[in-house]
């Protein structure tokens, strides 16, 4: 065996190497997509809560208003609206 030709060792030792560099890249390029696609869900989240909110204030606002019509509304003979007093004053 002469001196210029690497040793078994050698070879194998540069061989995992490579490997483990290869590796490396590939857990890294994984991680850089993971992070892009955590960064996605966190905005789209950030944009249902704007949409939620926006919901919630047309809720309470109809909510607002159907009290209102309900405390200034009287019955109307004919939908069943109305109340039978049971208490009769005799």
């Amino acid at each position: 065996m002469s001196q210029s030709e690497p040793s078994f060792f050698d070879r194998e030792r540069d061989r995992l190497s490579l490997d483990i560099t290869a590796g490396f890249e590939d857990l890294l390029s994984s991680s850089n997509v993971l992070n892009r696609k955590l960064e996605e869900v966190i905005g789209m989240t950030r944009e249902y809560e704007t949409i939620a909110s926006l919901w919630k204030s047309f809720h309470e606002l109809m909510r607002g208003q159907r009290d209102e019509v309900l405390e200034d509304r009287t019955t109307v003979p004919g939908t069943g609206a109305h109340i039978v007093s049971t208490s009769s004053k005799r």
